[in-house]
């Protein structure tokens, strides 16, 4: 009860005293995300907190070295004016992408929200800040470590579908359909792992109902929701574990229900 006292006067600080009742949505999501962020939104800033993300992994879904699973989430919108075709996606929905990087606890680590529903998961990723920086090594992602039962060294990775490019520091399955039994397994292990992103989505889906219909709204609006519905889901996933999922095994088809 103290964190909420705490949050909702922190709330109260940032909205602002002349509030007019048609923009105390965007108004109330802005200090939502500013006042939860600082807290619930943050990656890792040390090699020893990445470490205790992929641990959990390790645990909970059998991939080791994994620092995360990466996916996007396109929430429908009304489109909007004079936007042409920009928001038109590929299953022929308006939409809004937001690209995340989710823990083992579905609990969201990076989210880049905003891009047009016409974009490419793989093009909003070729974008982001979070791939330029894991790339030019500013994350302090620990170096190569051994693998369960084995002296074989291997790189701290992020987890994806077939739509990323394969990189040192991203694994994706293994192509095709004729594969070896070890490279079957492998593909299990890695889609284990990367459900998660798609189970946080449902979660996420479920318990903000306003993203089970196209919103209605300005694309920046459409953002400040997203953006203060993710920070309140990681609040709920620290705070109130036993109002949300938990079942590992019975979250996959409420993702698929709610994704677009």
């Amino acid at each position: 009860m103290d964190v909420l006292h705490e949050i909702f006067a922190g709330i109260l600080v940032e909205l602002d005293d002349e509030l007019q009742p048609r923009s105390i949505i965007p108004e109330v999501c802005d200090a939502l995300y500013a006042v939860l962020r600082d807290t619930y939104m943050k990656l890792p800033t040390s090699s020893s907190e990445w470490q205790e993300v992929a641990s959990t992994f390790s645990t909970a879904w059998n991939f080791p070295n994994c620092l995360g699973a990466l996916d996007g989430k396109r929430f429908l919108v009304i489109n909007p004016s004079n936007s042409g075709s920009e928001y038109f996606d590929y299953k022929s929905h308006n939409s809004v992408i937001m690209l995340a990087l989710v823990d083992a606890d579905y609990k969201f680590l990076y989210v880049d929200v905003g891009a047009q529903g016409r974009a490419s998961d793989a093009g909003v990723w070729d974008r982001c800040n979070h791939r330029k920086y894991l790339e030019e090594n500013k994350l302090k992602v620990p170096g190569d470590a051994s693998l369960p039962y084995s002296d074989l060294q291997s790189p701290y990775v992020i987890v994806g579908d077939d739509a990323f490019p394969l990189k040192t520091y991203l694994m994706k399955p293994y192509p095709g359909k004729q594969l070896t039994a070890d490279q079957r397994i492998f593909n299990y292990r890695l889609s284990r792992a990367r459900r998660v992103s798609e189970n946080a989505f449902g979660i996420l889906a479920a318990k903000f109902r306003v993203f089970q219909q196209p919103i209605n709204s300005k694309p920046e609006f459409v953002n400040k929701i997203i953006f203060a519905a993710v920070v309140l889901h990681n609040f709920l996933r620290v705070n109130c574990k036993a109002h949300l999922p938990t079942d590992r095994t019975g979250l996959t088809a409420m993702a698929v229900d709610s994704s677009p």
